[in-house]
């Protein structure tokens, strides 16, 4: 299923349910339908820009001889997207959103 976030700030960012979910998870909020209001937007975007710098740096998986790998050295052998890739559309949005003062919404 798909998820349109919509703020007058941007074009709407189409994502899967799936994928969105740990993003609103980490907001705190319902994936089925919500608003991140302008005075959230900034605490939001903290939040959101400090979880896709972790993501970076944390061991995305392990190799046959148990030397982990960063996210990014996954990314590039193709076996995943990234949490900053999958990220970056919506949050640039909010970005978007917060410096006109506005509110991103999906769900409705």
């Amino acid at each position: 299923m798909l998820i349109t976030f919509k703020s007058s700030a941007a074009a709407d960012v189409l994502m899967y349910k799936m994928h969105a979910k740990p993003l609103l998870d980490l907001l705190g909020k319902n994936v089925d339908q919500g608003i991140i209001t302008a005075e959230e937007m900034p605490d939001a975007v903290a939040r959101l820009e400090e979880e896709v710098a972790l993501s970076k740096q944390r061991p995305a998986s392990q190799d046959n001889d148990d030397n982990p790998k960063t996210e990014e050295e996954d990314l590039e052998s193709g076996k995943k997207v990234s949490f900053a890739a999958r990220a970056f559309p919506l949050l640039e949005m909010m970005r978007t959103a917060k410096q006109e003062n506005t509110f991103v919404m999906w769900g409705v």
